[in-house]
């Protein structure tokens, strides 16, 4: 049975099949291209991947630095659940 089989019937059709359908397709590979294409267009040709990691790595550094005690065991706990990263050889900078 093929999908279309099970629809309801529209009186339109005129063949008594049940019902009027329209093939169609869209590239979805082609627009993923061109959407791709745009971001990078909107980025510029300064964007620097490397620098970009490196300066959330800072960002995260920063972050989880000068945590109090209490804040520090929290950091240590979601860290041994695997909610956090390790950083800083598993302890947030001092």
């Amino acid at each position: 049975m093929a999908p279309h089989d099970s629809l309801p019937d529209d009186p339109d059709r005129g063949d008594g099949s049940g019902s009027t359908l329209t093939d169609f397709s869209v590239d979805l590979t082609s627009l993923e291209v061109l959407r791709r294409a745009q971001v990078m267009q909107a980025l510029g040709p300064d964007w620097d991947p490397v620098e970009v990691l490196q300066g959330e790595e800072a960002a995260y550094d920063l972050l989880y630095s000068g945590l109090d005690s209490e804040q520090q065991r929290l950091y240590d706990e979601l860290v041994a659940e695997g909610v956090l990263p390790v950083r800083g050889g598993g302890h947030a900078a001092p």
